[in-house]
């Protein structure tokens, strides 16, 4: 009782006697209806390192496309405000970042709250003892400064708020494997610097009107190192009870319905891809929260929530970071013995599913004058129990064997896929001699389908097909990226070609699918003529396809190509990832 009237207090529209004026917030001193330009953030981020000079630093780790500072602020009571002194004292590390998207601002605000409540020794006492805070206020600085009402129309609150996406209008959290945007290569660069063992992501949710008011999601769970599951499923649960203490209803999964609009098809869990923040940190053996608070809850309820799920997590993070840190230093250990063993690229849903009561409103479905379709309107004066399904069985989807080995990248795509390998500080090493003939695996496509549009400036590719035993030359200058490393399951994901976000999927490599040199039609008439002379073999497995496949027989470039693929000329490169698998470390 004495922590929740405390709680009231901090929040409490007006700023509070006992706090310095130079540390509260646009958001404070407006009751929680506004929220500040980033000019405040650079203020505030120098007025805590003055108000706490031993126990805070502000730092700039990147800068943005339209030149404004990224900042984070460390935070520690044992003097460890660097990441060398942080590994020194092996501390754990807690990143907690406000503003990927920068119209969901609820966790810049309740981030300077949470720390200043922290650093006065009123709230989480004697967390910043046992770990280092590294916050994010906002990540999405540019986007946070397109400023301006209604930039969120489906969210209540604050009055204005900044934009979705960044300047070159990247969706930061879909880019933490490609690492295409500035933004995420600073993040990045502070990640590999401090190594957090928790990385914390502020969100608000979309989606319906319901009485919930924020959803918990932590990996790994259902993906990752099944031993680190343990230590992410416990930060999870302790985090949920927290706020359920507190008055809240935290929900495990993201309450998005299975079908769009319709809250009796109830709810699907499942592991992200690698694209996002909770599917990116498992392969890299550490722990990620997603924190959605939920969009049609008003502003001051959204920040108290976001507030008290900061103050959980790093009471938590005090109380067992020890203990998980070790859980993780483990897995890395692990995940250098992978090598030839199984590794999952997609996990799945199952069908199987279980009732749950799930707290909403009354409702009506009804068709649409204006769409034409069946619209669901909600009743928030009369809340209602629902009684709905939720799957939530996660299992291994896709799975490859890795290499015993590692990966071989052709001289040719070395530079390209270097820089993006050190964005994540995985190791490799450039060959220095060339290989006359060695033994890989090459994987060559026998379907390639490229998405019909452009997605976040990519034009996405999957391939049907597998990989074969082969023997290459391998030229000076190739690259080989071993499997034996601590973040061996990223190494898989990015360059499985079959991997949902691998450098491949993000089209990185879609030159390799694209026929350059073609045989004219007259041309590949005589040359039809002179293989089936040659071969009576040859011409009687044409005139059996002709006679089986009538789509084949309609084609007439598809017949003619029956034979250019047999000619010399054909380019044999062609539909041939150009990343090889090996077995035995050149």
């Amino acid at each position: 009782m004495i922590r929740s009237a405390l709680l009231l207090a901090l929040l409490a529209a007006a700023p509070l006697a006992q706090s310095a004026p130079d540390l509260s917030t646009i958001a404070e001193r407006s009751g929680f209806q506004a929220t500040s330009r980033y000019d405040e953030v650079v203020a505030l981020c120098g007025a805590f390192q003055k108000a706490y000079p031993k126990q805070v630093r502000c730092m700039q780790f990147g800068r943005t496309p339209e030149g404004r500072p990224m900042l984070a602020l460390v935070a520690s009571n044992s003097g460890a405000l660097s990441a060398q002194r942080a590994k020194q004292q092996g501390l754990p590390v807690t990143l907690i970042q406000g503003g990927i998207h920068a119209g969901e601002i609820d966790g810049k605000d309740a981030g300077f709250l949470a720390l200043r409540g922290v650093l006065e020794n009123k709230l989480a006492r004697g967390a910043l003892d046992r770990q280092v805070l590294v916050f994010v206020p906002v990540f999405n600085v540019d986007g946070h400064e397109r400023f301006g009402k209604w930039n969120r129309p489906n969210q209540r609150g604050p009055v204005e708020m900044g934009w979705r996406t960044t300047a070159q209008n990247f969706n930061l959290n879909r880019d933490y494997v490609k690492a295409d945007a500035p933004e995420m290569q600073a993040m990045l660069d502070l990640v590999n610097a401090w190594d957090p063992l928790t990385y914390v992501d502020l969100h608000v949710t979309d989606g319906a009107k319901f009485q919930h008011d924020v959803s918990i999601q932590v990996e790994p769970v259902y993906s990752g190192d099944p031993a680190l599951r343990a230590a992410g499923l416990a930060l999870r649960t302790n985090v949920i009870a927290d706020l359920a203490k507190l008055g809240s209803t935290p929900q495990s999964f993201y309450m998005s319905f299975a079908k769009t609009d319709d809250p009796q098809s109830g709810f699907i869990d499942g592991a992200s891809d690698p694209r996002f923040s909770t599917g990116y940190f498992p392969l890299r053996n550490r722990m990620a929260m997603l924190v959605e608070t939920h969009a049609w809850k008003d502003y001051p309820t959204r920040v108290r929530v976001t507030h008290n799920s900061v103050i959980s997590v790093l009471e938590q993070v005090a109380r067992h970071g020890k203990q998980w840190q070790q859980v993780a230093l483990a897995a890395d250990a692990r995940a250098v013995k992978l090598a030839g063993s199984p590794v999952t690229l997609t996990y799945r849903t199952t069908d199987k599913t279980r009732m749950i009561d799930f707290q909403g409103y009354a409702y009506t479905r009804a068709p649409s004058e204006v769409s034409g379709i069946s619209m669901t309107r909600y009743d928030e004066t009369r809340p209602q129990l629902w009684r709905v399904p939720l799957r939530e069985e996660v299992v291994p989807d896709l799975q490859v064997n890795a290499p015993r080995a590692g990966y071989i990248v052709p001289a040719a795509h070395a530079d390209m896929v270097a820089a993006k390998l050190a964005l994540h500080g995985i190791a490799f090493r450039k060959l220095d001699k060339a290989l006359a003939q060695a033994p890989v695996e090459t994987f060559r496509a026998d379907k390639a389908s490229f998405g019909a549009t452009s997605f976040e400036s990519h034009q996405r590719l999957t391939l049907d097909g597998g990989w074969k035993a082969d023997a290459r030359a391998v030229t000076r200058g190739s690259l080989y990226v071993p499997v034996a490393q601590p973040k061996a399951r990223l190494v898989v994901a990015m360059l499985e070609p079959q991997a949902p976000d691998s450098l491949l999927a993000w089209g990185l490599f879609n030159n390799a699918y694209e026929r350059k040199e073609y045989m004219e039609e007259y041309v590949a008439e005589d040359v039809a003529r002179e293989q089936m002379a040659a071969d009576p073999a040859l011409a009687a497995q044409f005139r059996q396809r002709i006679e089986t496949d009538p789509a084949f027989a309609r084609n007439p470039h598809a017949r003619l190509e029956f034979f250019a693929r047999r000619h010399a000329s054909w380019d044999e490169r062609f539909n041939l990832y150009p990343v090889m698998r090996t077995d035995v470390a050149p």
